[in-house]
């Protein structure tokens, strides 16, 4: 039985780097700090080492040292204390700073596993016909994995809705039935959508 395919949440907006969170508040009165994880690895907040913050507005990250994180359960944050950050006030002059990792630095993962990163872009086609129906523009987590796709307009164009024009994405499934090939070297997914899936909305 195969695994269905899975994706690791990491995005990265400035080249060369990936951000794993972004600095939301102070955590008590002692430099702690909460941030908001953009990533599935929990080491990028628990294990030591250095890390680098972008502060809003700029484009040069800044190299930081990490000494310790933890997760608060029930909030979706990590709790972390950076070097030379010893206090509340500290703390909120880095309120909206993203924490980046360097694009190099990226986990292995396991076969059936992809990161969303190396998703963004990639061509989706038909497996029975070769047809191109557009390229992979975002990855949305909703239990299953939800592929946001662009149509190409001449797969647009093709089809029988005099509206079509309204709709120019479609959220396709990213469970292995459905999306069986990725195929990271060719640059391309294919899918065999079940009836309706890819049908314009004509409303």
């Amino acid at each position: 039985m195969m695994n269905p395919p899975q994706t690791s949440m990491e995005n990265t907006q400035l080249s060369g780097w990936i951000e794993i969170g972004k600095i939301v508040a102070p955590q008590g009165l002692q430099g702690e700090i909460r941030v908001y994880p953009e990533t599935d690895f929990p080491e990028r907040f628990e294990e030591p080492g250095t890390r680098w913050l972008l502060y809003p507005g700029t484009t040069e990250p800044q190299a930081v040292e990490l000494i310790s994180g933890r997760y608060l359960d029930g909030k979706n944050l990590y709790v972390i204390q950076l070097a030379g950050i010893e206090s509340r006030s500290q703390v909120d002059e880095l309120r909206g700073c993203k924490l980046l990792v360097a694009e190099s630095d990226r986990p292995e993962l396991a076969e059936g596993e992809y990161h969303i990163l190396d998703l963004i872009d990639l061509p989706v086609y038909l497996q029975a016909s070769g047809e191109l129906v557009g390229k992979v523009v975002d990855v949305l987590s909703a239990g299953n994995d939800l592929l946001e796709v662009e149509f190409d307009a001449e797969f647009l164009q093709q089809q029988p809705s005099k509206n079509h024009k309204k709709q120019t994405k479609v959220l396709i499934p990213f469970v292995m039935a459905i999306a069986p090939v990725v195929d990271l070297v060719a640059k391309r997914i294919e899918i065999t959508p079940p009836p309706g899936l890819l049908e314009i909305n004509n409303s």
